[in-house]
């Protein structure tokens, strides 16, 4: 009897001691909070094996008071290409064109409408409900980190 209890606590420590089961692809869809909460990205699975995102809402669908468009719905004013600045912002595609490593979504873009650029970009599962996405120029040390929530 001694034995066998020393082998059921020994067992719960190997389990208590091993790591997390670390997430799968399907753990990141879903709809996420930016950082900033001012809107919602829906992930989903595109072009077969792709992970994408757009965005769903809007903490502030139309321009404030005071802006030269106050009232209006916010649209992709600062995108370069002049033909896409009428794109609304609700529904417009986030992020696109990951791949998964094995261990999280990587070679990707993002792009911000408060500045018109796009960037490369990777997400990573930090804790359910807690997603890292790093948005990088070049090399991922040199960009901006943000984490987005559920």
């Amino acid at each position: 009897m001694k034995k066998l209890s020393i082998l059921v606590l020994a067992l719960a420590s190997l389990a208590l001691l091993s790591p997390l089961q670390a997430a799968g692809p399907d753990d990141y869809l879903g709809t996420w909070t930016t950082q900033s909460g001012k809107s919602r990205v829906l992930l989903f699975k595109c072009q077969g094996d792709k992970l994408c995102g757009k965005i769903v809402w809007l903490s502030e669908p139309n321009y404030p008071a005071g802006d030269a468009e106050a009232g209006q719905p916010k649209h992709d004013r600062n995108n370069p290409d002049a033909s896409k600045r009428d794109r609304p912002i609700q529904g417009l595609f986030l992020v696109w064109g990951f791949t998964w490593d094995g261990e999280k979504w990587e070679d990707g873009h993002i792009y911000n409408p408060e500045d018109g650029k796009t960037y490369s970009c990777y997400m990573e599962l930090e804790a359910p409900n807690r997603l890292k996405v790093r948005g990088y120029v070049g090399f991922s040390a040199l960009g901006k980190t943000v984490y987005w929530t559920r």
